[in-house]
C-alpha cells in the first residue's frame, strides 16, 4: 500500500478519460533515479532558509514514472501511428537512420563555441549539406540558421532589404498572393513592409494582369511558393518572376511545397532569387510538437554577399574555416541553425540519392491525384486543375445540405484511426479541407483514407449530430475552443483536498 498521500501505480487507477497526474501517482520514499559517486570534494552550501527542506516533488518509481508517461504518449497521433494527412506540413514519415546518424556521439555531444578545427567532421558535412540543397533549388549558397520556415521568411526578406538598401532605392512594399500561408505576411510586418495581397484567377493561380498592374518602383518583391497553397502548380511562373524582376524586384520561394517538385523542376530555373527549405518536411526530419526545425535560406549568387555569417568555407589548405559575408544581415540564430536536423535532412538525402529524391516527388504527386480522384463528387474540388503533392476540397456541399462542416468532417476522422486534415485554409475556400497524404503512404493506406472520409459524408447525409459530435472514441472529445479562447486559463495550480 502506499504511504498516505500516495496512491498505487498498479491499482486499476486510469480509466480513458482520467491519467493522474505525477503528484497523485507520488509516495514518499519512492525514486526513478540514482546519482553516480561524486568526483569532487563534498562542501556545505550556503542556502538560505526556504531551501534547507527539499522540494516538494513528486516521488514514483521508475516503473511508474514510465508506465505514466507512455500511457499519456498512447494518447497522442503522430507519424509513427498512422497517416497524418495535414495540408501544407508534409507530414511523412521520418526514418529511422536520420536518427541513427544525429544519434552519433561525434555530432551530439559537440559543444556549439568548439572552434572551427575541432569540428572539421561537422563543417564538412554542412558544406555537404548545402551543396545538395543549392543544387535541388538552383541557388548559389545557402545559411542553415533559421531554425524553422517563418525564421527562414524573415531572413529572405531581410534579404530583401539589405539588397534594396545597397542599391541606395528602400521599398516599402511585398506582394503576396491571396493564398499564401498566414506567416507570409506576418513575416512581412515584421521585416518592415507592407504586404499586398494579389488575387488569384478562376484557376486557383495568381492572376498575371493583377500582379502586374501591382508591380510599381515600391515593390521590393514577390513571396510565393510553387506549387501555390492551393496544390496547384503556377503555370505563369515565368512570366511572373520577369514581371517583378523588370522593376527590380526580387521572388522569393517559400518551400513548404518544395516536397511537390523535388528533382524535378527547381526555383532557380523558374526565376525565383531567394529559397527557403524545410528540412523539417521534404526532408523527413522531426516535425510538429514545437520543434526543433529548420528553414535554411538559399540565394542566387548577387544575394551571397547578404547572408547571414558565419557560414563555412573552404581554406586554401583545404580544411574548413567560418567566414562572414562583406554585406551580411548579421546573425538570425545561433552558429549555424539545429545542426542535428541538418544531420538528419543530409542522411535522408545521401540515403535516396538524386533519383531516389526525384521519386519521392513523383509519388507524393501520384498520391495525392489519386485521392483528390477518389474523393471527387464526394467532395467539391473547387479549382479542375491537376494537383500537385496536396489538394483543397470541400464541405461546403456537404454543409449546405446537412449541416454538417468541414471541422465535423476533421473530427470525425480522428474516430477512424487518421490524423485530421488541415481545416479553413486557405481562406480563399469556404469549408477547406486541405489534404497532403505525401508519398509515405501505400496505396492501401490511401484507399482507407478516402473510404473514411467517403463513409463520413454519406453518415452527415444519415445522422448529422453524430457527426456533428465527433470524436467518440478519442481520449479527449471535443474541447471548447471558444471559450478557450474568450476565458484562457493562464496559470496552473493544484487544488486544495
Amino acid at each position: 500500500m502506499p504511504e498516505p498521500g500516495g496512491r498505487a501505480a498498479s491499482a486499476p487507477l486510469v480509466a480513458a478519460d482520467a491519467e493522474p497526474t505525477l503528484d497523485l501517482l507520488s509516495a514518499p520514499g519512492r525514486k526513478a533515479w540514482s546519482l553516480p559517486p561524486l568526483d569532487v570534494p563534498e562542501r556545505d552550501l550556503a542556502l538560505p532558509e526556504q531551501a534547507a527542506s527539499p522540494p516538494p516533488l513528486p516521488e514514483v518509481s521508475e516503473r511508474d514514472l514510465v508506465a505514466h508517461f507512455t500511457r499519456l504518449a498512447h494518447r497522442n497521433f503522430a507519424v509513427d501511428v498512422g497517416a497524418y494527412p495535414l495540408g501544407s506540413c508534409t507530414m511523412k514519415y521520418n526514418p529511422k537512420v536520420a536518427d541513427w546518424a544525429a544519434e552519433h556521439p561525434g555530432f551530439r555531444d559537440l559543444h556549439p563555441a568548439a572552434p572551427a578545427d575541432a569540428v572539421q567532421g561537422v563543417l564538412e558535412m554542412l558544406l555537404d549539406a548545402e551543396a545538395f540543397l543549392c543544387e535541388l533549388t538552383g541557388m548559389a549558397r545557402a545559411t542553415f540558421q533559421p531554425p524553422a520556415g517563418a525564421a527562414g521568411e524573415l531572413t529572405g526578406l531581410l534579404i530583401m532589404r539589405a539588397y534594396h538598401e545597397a542599391a541606395g532605392r528602400p521599398r516599402r512594399t511585398v506582394l503576396i498572393p491571396d493564398s499564401a500561408h498566414g506567416t507570409n505576411p506576418a513575416s512581412v510586418s515584421l521585416a518592415g513592409y507592407d504586404a499586398v495581397q494579389v488575387p488569384s484567377n478562376d484557376r486557383g493561380m495568381v492572376d498575371l494582369d493583377a500582379l502586374r498592374s501591382l508591380v510599381t518602383d515600391d515593390v521590393a518583391g514577390l513571396m510565393l511558393t510553387n506549387p501555390n497553397t492551393l496544390g496547384l502548380f503556377e503555370e505563369d511562373i515565368v512570366a511572373i518572376a520577369e514581371a517583378v524582376h523588370e522593376a527590380d524586384g526580387l521572388v522569393y520561394y517559400d518551400g513548404a511545397n518544395l516536397n511537390a517538385i523535388l528533382g524535378v523542376a527547381r526555383p532557380g530555373d523558374m526565376g525565383f532569387d531567394i529559397v527557403h527549405s524545410n528540412l523539417h518536411k521534404t526532408f523527413a526530419t522531426p516535425h510538429g510538437g514545437g520543434g526543433p526545425g529548420s528553414g535554411p535560406v538559399a540565394v542566387v549568387e548577387r544575394l551571397v554577399r547578404f547572408l547571414p555569417g558565419p557560414l563555412p568555407a573552404r581554406r586554401s589548405d583545404g580544411t574548413v574555416g567560418w567566414e562572414t559575408p562583406e554585406s551580411s544581415i548579421g546573425r538570425v540564430h545561433g552558429n549555424h541553425g539545429n545542426v542535428l536536423v541538418v544531420l538528419r535532412a543530409l542522411a535522408y538525402m545521401r540515403a535516396l540519392g538524386g533519383e531516389g529524391l526525384r521519386r519521392v516527388a513523383e509519388r507524393a504527386v501520384l498520391n495525392a491525384r489519386y485521392l483528390e480522384h477518389a474523393l471527387s463528387g464526394t467532395y467539391d474540388i473547387p479549382f479542375p486543375v491537376p494537383c500537385m503533392h496536396e489538394f483543397v476540397a470541400s464541405a461546403a456541399t456537404l454543409k449546405r445540405q446537412t449541416g454538417v462542416r468541414a471541422m465535423d468532417v476533421a473530427k470525425a476522422l480522428l474516430d477512424r484511426g487518421f490524423h485530421a486534415p488541415t481545416v479553413y485554409f486557405p481562406l480563399i475556400v469556404d469549408e477547406a479541407l486541405m489534404i497532403e497524404p505525401t508519398e509515405t503512404e501505400s496505396p492501401e493506406t490511401i484507399d482507407a483514407l478516402a473510404e473514411a472520409l467517403r463513409a463520413i459524408a454519406a453518415r452527415s447525409a444519415e445522422d448529422p449530430a453524430a457527426v456533428q459530435e465527433a470524436p467518440h472514441r478519442t481520449p479527449v472529445g471535443r474541447p471548447d475552443d471558444a471559450g478557450a479562447a474568450r476565458h484562457p486559463i493562464l496559470t496552473w495550480a493544484m487544488e486544495e483536498e
